[in-house]
């Protein structure tokens, strides 16, 4: 399917057949041979596979020890973002849980049992995780444990506020997606399979993650709205009409003669009347800073019609 998917694209195309008769494939095979590796390494790469939705096989293709930090990172961060997205846990619980997360990959017996997430087998059985944590060098430890505490607060702030504006939807991107960005090249760096630059780089790394975490938040829009959570800044699409409320998008009125093509033409408005919104430039003078450099992400355009999201395959 990923070949068919590819045809339009021959430089796709040409990379995958190499990942699938390549290296790609002897190293995820590596990566799952039983006898190099503990009973609880074992455990996390099945936990792997279990949670992520496409990072699982491009984790398993990296190399050596690198592959083994990488792996644990992305369970560290995957328990995080389960507290973080679990509703049924009280603020007063969940938000010290977000401050003190970092400090659990030092607590060989910690666990959290009550959650009921899709993803909750990572805080069942975060004992094993740390103690994957604990088995790294410290070099990878120092850098999981510092994004684990900086994304921790970050969340938990974002928790008992709405996000209104593109620059807090920026700083929001930042903490759950752009230190993942940040963590990975530090990771990288130091492997020593790649220069200290590539960890230095945090600008780019941020700028990557802001650009996926938008595309999730685009993508999950309706089913964030179901579940009480709701990440589309305000200010990104109140402009459109007097009284707009993200929630509008999720609860179209019924019926509708835009979204009805069967009502009476004497119902439906006069479409060549209506116009695109104004452009609004939403950059930032005072953008978004990391490490002492500034960047500025241009929101997508908002949404002119009233009708859900459809989920991006």
């Amino acid at each position: 399917m990923d070949l068919l998917r590819s045809v339009g694209h021959p430089e796709e195309l040409l990379n995958l057949i190499r990942y699938k008769l390549g290296t790609g494939t002897r190293t995820r095979a590596a990566a799952k041979q039983p006898d190099a590796m503990s009973e609880t390494l074992r455990t996390c790469y099945v936990y792997l596979n279990q949670t992520s939705r496409s990072f699982a096989a491009v984790i398993q293709a990296l190399d050596g020890d690198l592959r083994q930090a990488v792996c644990i990172f992305y369970l560290v961060l995957r328990a995080l973002d389960t507290v973080e997205d679990d509703m049924s846990i009280p603020l007063e619980v969940k938000v010290p849980m977000l401050h003190n997360f970092h400090t659990y990959l030092y607590l060989p017996g910690w666990s959290y049992s009550q959650s009921q997430q899709r993803d909750a087998q990572v805080l069942h059985d975060f004992p094993s995780i740390s103690l994957e944590f604990r088995s790294l060098a410290k070099v990878y430890q120092d850098v999981i444990a510092n994004i684990c505490h900086k994304m921790g607060l970050g969340m938990a702030e974002f928790l008992e506020k709405r996000v209104q504006s593109i620059k807090e939807w920026d700083m929001y991107c930042h903490y759950v997606a752009g230190l993942v960005g940040i963590g990975l090249s530090r990771l990288f760096a130091a492997s020593e399979l790649e220069e200290p630059v590539v960890g230095e780089d945090t600008e780019l790394a941020n700028s990557m993650g802001l650009f996926l975490q938008k595309t999730n938040i685009i993508r999950d829009y309706l089913e964030d709205q179901q579940e009480g959570r709701e990440f589309w800044p305000h200010e990104a699409c109140a402009p459109t009409r007097a009284g707009f409320v993200l929630s509008d998008v999720a609860c179209p009125p019924r019926p509708d003669p835009i979204l009805n093509p069967k009502a009476p033409s004497s119902a439906r408005p006069d479409l060549g009347a209506l116009s695109r919104p104004p452009f609004i430039d939403h950059s930032l003078a005072d953008g978004f800073t990391v490490a002492g450099k500034s960047s500025t992400v241009i929101p997508p355009p908002c949404i002119p019609t009233l009708v859900p999201l459809a989920s991006i395959p």
